[in-house]
């Protein structure tokens, strides 16, 4: 796969600074410097000991992504929101898990996205996963189809300027209209799952409540950190857990038995194309029929 950048007068003169504002992170730089790909400066290669003149045409060649034969092909349906050279958004259902693991190594998220590829023909056969949800939960899942997308992505994720909005019904009523949940979390030592801790690392979970019922409440999240659970165990800790939540001691008498969280909105400027890139995704029935 090859790409191709023109230099300007705002860019590093040196090319492992220029390509780095490109996304070429430092171990993909020393992988194709030893022969992973090559670099071009207009039509020659360069070894990467080369300085910059405006308007330069940098051009950087990477090989395909060799298929993993640990990850099997499945041939499972996807929900495709969006698809070009670079991404793939799909809207995962609730019960398919993300990543292969030892119960489950054959029709997960990435087995199936795989499956897509190599039915396309493509060249690299890698999914990176970029907005990883838990097995239960539903919505918008980010993939990266080459390593040089996911370089960015989680250079987008690092500055947070990929932006992502959740909805969740969590038991009880009487939430302010608008809050920030902020305390820290850490792993349950004697469990599967995450508690608040002092020990634990920073994490914030700002939310807007979008409708009041009697013994439920509709909200709609952002995090502004990313630690496992986060949501869950945030309204757990406030009182108000996610109705299905069984992990965390939310209700599951009240018509699902599933948490109850949805990843509802992506936004963000693809580095590709310098456009503004941003995907919703509507509530699914069963959480819906618990709002009726």
């Amino acid at each position: 796969m090859k790409f191709s950048w023109k230099v300007t007068n705002h860019d590093p003169k040196t090319l492992k600074k220029f390509l780095n504002t490109k996304g070429i992170s430092h171990r993909m730089y020393k992988t194709i410097k030893t022969g992973g790909g090559y670099f071009a400066v207009g039509r020659h290669k360069v070894d990467g000991a080369v300085n910059l003149q405006d308007g330069d045409q940098v051009k950087v060649s990477l090989p395909p992504e060799a298929s993993d034969p640990n990850v099997a092909v499945s041939d499972g349906p996807l929900n495709i929101i969006y698809e070009d050279d670079n991404w793939l958004v799909v809207n995962k259902q609730a019960g398919l898990t993300v990543v292969p693991g030892p119960a489950n190594r054959t029709d997960t998220l990435v087995n199936r996205v795989k499956g897509r590829l190599v039915q396309e023909g493509a060249e690299n056969l890698v999914p990176h996963i970029i907005t990883r949800l838990d097995r239960f939960t539903s919505g918008i899942v980010l993939i990266a189809k080459h390593r040089l997308a996911n370089s960015l992505a989680n250079e987008m994720l690092a500055d947070k300027t990929l932006h992502k909005r959740y909805q969740a019904v969590v038991s009880g009523d009487g939430l302010p209209d608008h809050d920030l949940i902020d305390k820290p979390i850490a792993k349950d030592p004697d469990g599967y799952g995450q508690i608040i801790s002092a020990d634990g690392k920073p994490a914030q979970t700002e939310y807007t409540v979008m409708r009041r019922l009697k013994d439920r409440t509709l909200v709609d999240v952002i995090l502004h950190t990313g630690r496992t659970h986060q949501i869950r165990v945030h309204f757990a800790s406030i009182g108000h857990p996610l109705l299905g939540d069984e992990l965390y001691h939310g209700p599951m008498n009240l018509g699902i038995n599933r948490q109850a969280l949805h990843a509802s909105k992506l936004d963000f400027e693809d580095p590709f194309s310098n456009r503004g890139l941003s995907f919703q995704s509507q509530l699914p029935q069963d959480i819906s029929a618990i709002l009726d």
